[in-house]
C-alpha cells in the first residue's frame, strides 16, 4: 500500500527555454523511488512541453542542495522528447506498451529513456480528465512520427538569442581553408587536394560542400558518377599512407552498367596505386564487420541488462549477468571493431599501404573505422578540441545519417542503429586503458553520448552538411527574416559551467613535451612511433570463458592462424599482424605515438560510468575511480592556490582562470559513478523468493549451485 500524505498546495512552474510551450500537464503526480522497489516517493506535477518531459516537486523550485555537475539545459527529472524511448502503461498490474491512439488510460505510467533512465509515475490519484491530457501528450510528442521542421531545434534557433562567446577551438570543417589546413598538418598537402567541385551540391547532396581526393582525380571523374567510386581522403599517416573511404556503386544494376562502372574503378585503382602513391590495399567493411542490422540487435539486448525498474530485478538478473551479457553480442561487436582499426593502423604504419576503406554510402562503418584509426595514431585526436574536430570531419560533415541513425522523427525503426555510440564504447576502451594519453574523460564521453538527445544543437540532428544548410532559411521571431543560427554542441557553456566543465577535462593527461634539441628524448619517442602494433597475446586462452570464440571467418582475415594451422595471404605474411601486436606491446607506452588497445576477452569491458549510472546498486560506496580523482583534484586545487599566493607575492597574479578544479566534499562518501549519481544511497538486497531460486535453478546456462540454493530456500521457507 501506498502511504498517501497531502501534497503540499505549491504552485511550481516549469523553467521554460526561449522557444519552449507547455502544452498539457497533470497534478498530484506520484513519482516512485526507483532503487528500492518500495513504494516511496513524492507528489508533483508533470508536465510536457514541445521540448521535454519534465516533473516538478516541491525540490524543484529551490536551488539548495544543487549538484556540482549540473546540466543546465536538462535537468535530473527532465526527458527530451527525443530521449524517450518507450512508453508502458500499467494495467492491473500488467505492463502495455503505449502506441497511437488510447482507448483506455493507465493507473501507472513507466517511460524508458534512451540514456537508460527510468521513470515511474503513479496517476491514481490525478483527475481524469489531467490522465488523458498528460498520457495523450506524451504518447503523441514523442512516439509519433514528426516533420523535421517540427523538431525544437528550430523554435530554439529562431528565439533563442545568440550570444555564445565564439571560443570554440573545433574546426568545424565548413570551409576550404579547414580542409587546407589538416591537409597541411597531416602533411598530405603533396598528394591530394582539397576540391570544390561539389559547390552548389552539383555533384552529390550526400557529399559535403568540401573534400580532399588524390591529386591524379579529375573533376570529370567526380562528377561522372555523383562521387560514388570516388577515393574521398581522410587522414595521412606520418610515412606518407593515407586512408581513404569510397561509397560503392549500386548492386542491382544491368550488365552493360556495371561493366562500365567496373571499368571505372579499374582506372581509379591504378591510377592512385601508382608512384607517387604507395601501394593500396581494399577493405570491404560490409563483409568484415557485422550489419548495421546486427549491431542494432545486439544493442537492444545489451540495454535491456540496465534498464532496470526496481532492486528485485537487478538482484534476480545478478547471478546470471555474465551469460546475459555475452548472448547480447555487443562486447564482441565493439572487439571485432577495435580488431578491424587495428588491422588498419598495422597496413598505415608497417606496411606504408594506403587502405581504402569501402562501404554502401561510407557514411556509417567508414566512419567508425577511420575515426578510431585517427584517435589510435595521431595524438592530436586525443585531445578535446582534436576529438571534436575528429567527429566533425568524419560524421558530421562527412554525412553520417544522424537523424536517421537516432530515428529522431519516429519515421522508420529499420534505420536505427547505435553507430556514433559505437564508436563513442571502442573509443572508452582506449580512454580507460590509456588514462594519460587523453585530455578528456570518460564523463566528457557520457555526456556527449546524452547530447545526441538533446535538440536545441544541430550537430547531432542532420543526415548531412545538404540536409542541414537546405534547413537553415526561415522566420525568426524577432520580426526579421533570416537564416537560422544553430548552436554547435561543441560549445559546452551552453549546458555547463566553468565547475562543470572541469569534469569533462582529464587532471592526469600527459601534454606533449616540447622538443628540446639539448635532450634525446624526443628520437625515443620517434623511434616508439614507429614500432609495431599488437593484436592479441601470445597464447589465447583455449576456455570459451566470458567471450564467444571468434568466428573462423574473422580469424582467417585478422589473426591469420588458428589452433596450429596456417592461412597462406597473398598480401601480406600470415604472422606480420601478431608480430606487430606482440611487438607493440612489448615496448613501453608512447602516449603520444601509436595506441594499440588491449582486446583479449576480459579487456573489452562494459562502460559503468554510462550505463550503471541510474542503478544504486551498482555502485560502490566511496570506491571506484572517483575516489583516486578525488585525491588529485585536492592536490591540483592545492597546487593552485599555491601558485596563486606565489603569482601575487610577485605581482603577476593571473585573472579568470579557464581550468578552474572542482572541489569534492565528503569524498569518503561519493558514489563510484559520480558526478552522474552522487551520494551513496544505501540499497538492501532483497529476500528473493522460493519461486525465483526454483527458477534459476533450472538455468542451463549457470554454474550448478544446487546445494547452496537448496540451503537458501530452506532458510527462507
Amino acid at each position: 500500500e501506498i502511504h498517501i500524505k497531502e501534497p503540499i498546495e505549491k504552485e511550481v512552474n516549469p523553467r521554460l527555454l526561449p522557444g519552449e510551450l507547455l502544452l498539457c500537464e497533470a497534478s498530484t503526480v506520484y513519482k516512485y523511488m526507483q532503487e528500492d522497489g518500495s513504494n516511496r516517493g513524492t507528489y508533483g506535477k508533470l508536465v510536457c512541453t514541445n521540448f521535454k518531459i519534465s516533473f516538478l516537486d516541491d525540490d524543484s523550485a529551490s536551488d539548495d542542495n544543487e549538484p556540482q555537475f549540473k546540466n543546465k539545459i536538462v535537468g535530473e527529472n527532465d526527458i527530451t522528447l527525443q530521449c524517450v524511448d518507450q512508453i508502458y502503461g500499467v494495467y492491473d498490474e500488467k505492463k502495455k506498451l503505449l502506441t497511437g491512439q488510447l482507448r483506455k488510460y493507465p493507473e501507472k505510467l513507466i517511460i524508458y529513456c534512451k540514456d537508460l533512465r527510468v521513470f515511474n509515475f503513479c496517476l491514481r490519484y490525478t483527475k481524469e480528465e489531467e490522465v488523458k491530457r498528460i498520457v495523450s501528450g506524451i504518447v503523441h510528442h514523442s512516439q509519433t512520427p514528426k516533420l523535421l521542421k517540427r523538431l525544437f531545434l528550430f523554435s530554439y534557433a529562431s528565439a533563442a538569442p545568440n550570444n555564445t562567446d565564439g571560443r570554440n577551438q573545433t574546426m568545424m570543417f565548413e570551409t576550404l581553408e579547414d580542409w587546407r589546413d589538416e591537409l597541411e598538418r597531416t602533411k598530405g598537402n603533396v598528394r591530394y587536394k582539397a576540391v570544390t567541385t561539389n559547390e552548389g551540391y552539383r555533384v552529390s547532396e550526400k557529399l559535403p560542400l568540401y573534400f580532399v581526393v588524390p591529386i591524379c582525380i579529375s573533376e570529370e571523374s567526380i562528377l561522372k558518377y555523383e562521387g560514388r567510386g570516388i577515393p574521398i581522403w581522410c587522414w595521412s599517416c606520418h610515412n606518407g599512407a593515407a586512408l581513404l573511404k569510397m561509397s560503392t556503386f549500386p548492386k542491382e544494376q544491368d550488365d552493360s552498367t556495371s561493366q562500365m562502372q567496373k571499368a571505372f574503378l579499374d582506372g581509379i585503382y591504378k591510377t592512385i596505386s601508382k608512384p607517387p602513391y604507395e601501394l593500396l590495399k581494399l577493405d570491404d567493411l560490409s563483409s568484415s564487420l557485422p550489419s548495421l542490422q546486427d549491431i542494432q540487435t545486439a544493442y537492444t539486448r545489451f540495454k535491456q541488462l540496465f534498464l532496470i525498474d526496481n532492486s528485485t530485478d537487478f538482484w534476480a538478473t545478478d547471478v546470471k549477468w555474465f551469460s546475459l551479457l555475452e548472448s547480447t553480442n555487443w562486447l564482441e561487436i565493439i572487439r571485432r571493431v577495435l580488431k578491424k582499426a587495428i588491422e588498419v593502423a598495422e597496413c598505415l604504419e608497417i606496411q606504408h599501404t594506403n587502405v581504402l576503406l569501402i562501404e554502401e554510402s561510407a557514411t556509417d562503418l567508414c566512419c567508425v573505422i577511420s575515426s578510431l584509426v585517427q584517435v589510435m595514431m595521431d595524438s592530436y585526436s586525443r585531445t578535446k578540441s582534436g576529438f571534436q574536430s575528429l567527429i566533425q570531419k568524419e560524421w558530421v560533415i562527412g554525412g553520417h545519417g544522424f537523424l536517421d541513425r537516432c530515428n529522431h522523427l519516429h519515421k522508420s525503426e529499420k534505420e536505427e542503429a547505435p553507430v556514433f555510440l559505437l564508436l563513442l564504447n571502442c573509443v572508452w576502451q582506449l580512454v580507460q586503458q590509456y588514462p594519460p594519453a587523453f585530455e578528456f574523460t570518460e564523463t566528457y564521453l557520457t555526456v556527449l553520448s546524452d547530447s545526441l538527445y538533446v535538440p536545441i544543437f544541430s550537430t547531432f540532428f542532420f543526415n548531412s552538411q545538404h540536409q542541414r544548410d537546405t534547413n537553415k532559411s526561415g522566420e525568426s521571431l524577432k520580426t526579421q527574416s533570416g537564416p537560422f543560427r544553430f548552436l554547435t554542441v561543441w560549445d559546452w557553456t551552453v549546458q555547463f559551467d566553468p565547475k562543470a566543465q572541469a569534469f569533462l577535462n582529464n587532471p592526469l593527461y600527459a601534454e606533449k613535451p616540447k622538443p628540446d634539441k639539448s635532450q634525446r628524448k624526443t628520437a625515443r619517442f620517434k623511434h616508439q612511433r614507429q614500432l609495431s602494433l599488437p593484436l592479441t597475446q601470445a597464447k589465447p586462452s583455449t576456455k570459451r570463458g566470458f567471450f564467444r570464440e571468434e568466428t573462423d571467418h574473422l580469424i582467417k582475415n585478422i589473426l591469420g592462424k588458428r589452433i596450429g594451422k596456417f592461412i597462406n595471404s597473398a598480401d601480406e605474411p600470415p604472422n606480420s599482424l601478431r608480430e606487430f601486436y606482440d611487438s607493440w606491446h612489448s615496448k613501453p607506452v608512447d602516449y603520444h605515438g601509436l595506441l594499440l588497445p588491449r582486446i583479449d576477452g576480459p579487456e573489452i569491458k562494459v562502460w559503468a560510468q554510462r550505463y550503471l549510472r541510474w542503478i544504486p546498486e551498482a555502485q560502490l560506496h566511496g570506491g571506484g575511480t572517483i575516489a583516486t580523482a578525488a585525491k588529485i583534484l585536492d592536490l591540483m586545487e592545492e597546487v593552485q592556490s599555491l601558485q596563486v599566493k606565489m603569482d601575487e607575492e610577485h605581482s603577476q597574479a593571473v585573472c579568470g582562470d579557464v581550468h578552474s578544479v572542482p572541489t569534492l566534499r565528503n569524498s569518503a562518501r561519493l558514489s563510484s559513478l559520480f558526478p552522474f549519481a552522487l551520494l551513496q544511497r544505501q540499497s538492501i538486497k532483497p529476500a528473493l523468493p522460493t519461486s525465483t531460486w526454483k527458477d534459476l535453478e533450472d538455468e542451463d546456462d549457470l554454474v550448478k549451485r544446487d546445494d547452496e540454493f537448496v540451503d537458501l530456500s530452506g532458510d527462507m521457507l
